[in-house]
């Protein structure tokens, strides 16, 4: 009775573990969710505030509005460019950075770290940063949003930790076949570093694909802004004032901005959730232990 009685409790909290699940889950993907069926919706459901979680009256205008004049593939292509370069450039310099100051013997290691750590609590400020572009002559290039931003410095302090945690035995045993400080740092130390490489990636990745102020500040020219500058500048035109004429003088609202604003956080947000699954699998810090014990 007392084996049934733990069998049966052990089963109602497991249970209780899937609706606790089930029910977060749905906390977390209900607005996107939401979204998606209102950018697929007719205006005439979403002013009914009949839209809830599929499309009302199926229709694809929202999206077609967006697509119309070509400009947003052209903000897409610049966005791909800002976010891959940007991300390359980031990550070799963090690389780069961390490695060195992971290595305690390293002469004044603990000035610049702290010299590093005053960046992430003190800064210059707009004005100082736009002057310092401005007098670099890069205004309204891509190096405005490159050059400032090579490294953060908190995921430096990641990858610097990370690397801490790596066995010295490893490098040392490199070291006296001859190995320089560059080959241990590409046949060594990289390949075990993928899971926290994966996690920087997809947190660089992220936040160039979502650039907006810097953009906004920095590139002046419409065929070099970022998806999120685009985005903004087509929904503030939307108006309510979209109408098709339907017959005998009667007039039918074609779309509404809350479609558009749908369409484009859909737009927005799709493809770098389509790059979240294959850098997934590099979380798992099973490729460092697997590692140490072959």
């Amino acid at each position: 009775m007392k084996i049934g009685e733990q069998t049966f409790s052990s089963r109602l909290l497991r249970w209780l573990n899937y609706i606790l699940l089930a029910l977060s889950a749905y906390i977390t993907l209900f607005p996107f969710i939401n979204v998606i069926a209102v950018s697929f919706s007719s205006s005439r459901a979403i002013n009914a505030a009949e839209v809830f979680m599929w499309p009302i009256e199926f229709n694809v205008e929202a999206y077609l509005n967006l697509l119309k004049d070509g400009q947003l593939v052209v903000a897409m292509k610049n966005t791909v460019i800002i976010t891959i370069i940007g991300t390359f450039l980031n990550m070799v310099f963090t690389i780069f950075a961390a490695y060195p100051l992971s290595k305690s013997r390293l002469k004044g290691r603990n000035v610049m770290l702290m010299a590093i750590l005053f960046t992430m609590l003190f800064s210059g400020g707009l004005i100082p940063n736009f002057l310092l572009i401005n007098s670099l002559g890069i205004v309204n290039t891509y190096w405005a949003l490159w050059l400032p931003a090579l490294i953060s410095a908190y995921n430096m302090f990641v990858m610097k930790s990370f690397l801490e945690g790596l066995p010295e035995e490893l490098e040392e045993s490199a070291a006296i076949d001859g190995a320089s400080d560059f080959t241990i740092l590409w046949r060594i130390i990289l390949p075990l570093s993928k899971p926290v490489i994966a996690a920087l990636t997809l947190f660089y990745a992220v936040g160039w694909w979502n650039s907006y102020m810097n953009v906004l500040i920095y590139i002046r020219s419409t065929d070099k802004v970022s998806l999120m500058v685009k985005l903004y500048q087509m929904i503030d035109l939307v108006s309510p004032e979209l109408l098709r004429s339907s017959g005998e003088g009667y007039q039918e609202m074609l779309i509404t901005p809350e479609g558009i604003r749908a369409a484009a956080v859909v737009f927005a947000i799709v493809p770098i959730l389509c790059v979240y699954p294959f850098l997934q699998k590099h979380f798992i810090k099973g490729v460092l232990l697997g590692s140490i014990k072959g």
